[in-house]
């Protein structure tokens, strides 16, 4: 894995991002276990409950094409620090990632750290929560 590829294609997702309210761009690059990148960037809408982060843009993205195997997310933003995905975006990438997930917080493709999605989301909601016995 070329993690200076993917934090590149994070910060250039970033130029598409759609922020007429915040004004804060986000961009993700995902790595598929197939070894190709999908990319997005946070879509905003006046009603901000319809907006899309830009993990769950490539997530969806990626699976939309029939790949639901990641091995890495890298993500950039404008805030000037490494940015984590936000809850939901944490819960989205564990429905197709084990906990070993690499999770690539990039200021640049020279300052960046990596955690896994384990350590940002420890103890997901699963499908096995679902398995419940009933009498």
């Amino acid at each position: 894995m070329d993690i200076t590829n993917l934090i590149e294609k994070a910060i250039e997702a970033k130029e598409n991002a759609y922020v007429p309210y915040s004004n804060f761009r986000v961009g993700a690059a995902l790595l598929t276990k197939s070894g190709k990148i999908y990319t997005g960037c946070n879509i905003e809408n006046v009603s901000y409950g319809a907006t899309n982060c830009a993990e769950r843009t490539a997530v969806f993205k990626a699976v939309s094409e029939g790949e639901k195997e990641f091995q890495a997310i890298a993500i950039n933003g404008d805030n000037g620090d490494y940015l984590p995905p936000c809850g939901i975006c944490r819960q989205v990438l564990s429905e197709f990632a084990d906990d070993s997930l690499k999770v690539i917080l990039a200021n640049s493709a020279e300052d960046y750290k990596v955690i896994s999605l384990g350590e940002l989301l420890p103890g997901a909601f699963s499908s096995k929560n679902l398995n419940c016995v009933t009498t």
